[in-house]
């Protein structure tokens, strides 16, 4: 049984990275329904794969499934952001049924507008100074794996989860004051284009609040926090934990297999006979090919 929502927002996926947690991306992409998907930005990450390619099947089956999301009639605009930037010179065209887009205007089922954008351009470091932000890109993916293994040795503890990267963010007060600055130029951007709130990614701090009277909603990231924005169908939106989803989908799974009822239900894709159409039995990169600056195979609508 699918987790049913009316509008689904992604962002700071960083396919292509190594902290990029594709596996789980791909099994909450399998297991929910939806009208519509925005990917805020940072689906890919150009930078590192330009400085070292790294892109194993599970990124190949997230491509996939939002493709076959696609087909069968989920409307999906991709927004790009800083470290898929390439993409922007192809906003307006549509890929795969994929519309790309340097931002978008959503209207909730109770009439509220939002708009939706990565975000970089209100953060200064990234507009006036490139080369530090790619030489932060590349210490935080180092904190990472030097989080991973944290981690590993807490498990071994029985200890829970604990994030390095967020406990350095919470104790160094330019980093307070940076997420600060960049919400207020947010909900200042919303403000002055008469909307009731704002989508965003790019500083991979989930959030959903109210600043003054603008809603503030930030999807968070899928290499350490693992999140995700849902619209119901009531125009709720929620601040969703895709890991702890997959858990409570898990043991509901685990309880009707005890009773009798369960049945195999892989995480693998069924390879749909138009995916296999376009891509070939191997499904391969070629939908987002990075390196040449060019889009081969490309579909166009």
């Amino acid at each position: 049984m699918k987790a049913r929502f009316r509008t689904l927002f992604l962002s700071d996926c960083h396919l292509g990275s190594g902290g990029a947690q594709a596996e789980q991306l791909a099994r909450v992409l399998k297991h929910v329904d939806c009208d519509a998907i925005f990917l805020v930005g940072d689906i890919i990450d150009m930078w590192r794969l330009k400085q070292r390619w790294y892109w194993p099947d599970a990124h190949n089956t997230v491509i996939r499934r939002l493709l076959k999301m696609s087909h069968r009639g989920t409307s999906i605009t991709y927004i790009p952001g800083n470290h898929d930037e390439f993409a922007r010179q192809f906003c307006g065209l549509v890929f795969g049924g994929i519309q790309i887009s340097m931002s978008a205007v959503h209207e909730t089922a109770d009439g509220r507008r939002l708009l939706v954008t990565h975000g970089d351009q209100f953060d200064l470091i990234v507009r006036n100074s490139r080369l530090l932000s790619i030489a932060g890109s590349t210490g935080y993916e180092l904190l990472l794996r030097l989080n991973r293994a944290y981690n590993a040795g807490r498990r071994l503890f029985g200890l829970p989860y604990d994030s390095l990267s967020q406990a350095i963010k919470a104790r160094v007060k330019q980093a307070c004051t940076f997420i600060s600055n960049f919400e207020g130029a947010l909900v200042d951007e919303a403000r002055r284009g008469g909307f009731d709130g704002v989508v965003c990614g790019h500083i991979h701090k989930a959030e959903r609040r109210m600043i003054g009277e603008i809603e503030y909603l930030n999807c968070g990231d899928w290499v350490e926090s693992c999140t995700l924005l849902v619209e119901h169908r009531d125009g709720r939106i929620e601040l969703v934990d895709g890991l702890a989803l997959l858990a409570e989908r898990d043991a509901r799974a685990e309880i009707e297999a005890e009773v009798g009822s369960g049945r195999s239900d892989p995480d693998m894709d069924e390879i749909d006979p138009w995916l296999a159409g376009v891509f070939g039995p191997t499904p391969r990169l070629e939908v987002f090919p990075v390196m040449s600056g060019m889009m081969p195979n490309a579909r166009v609508g």
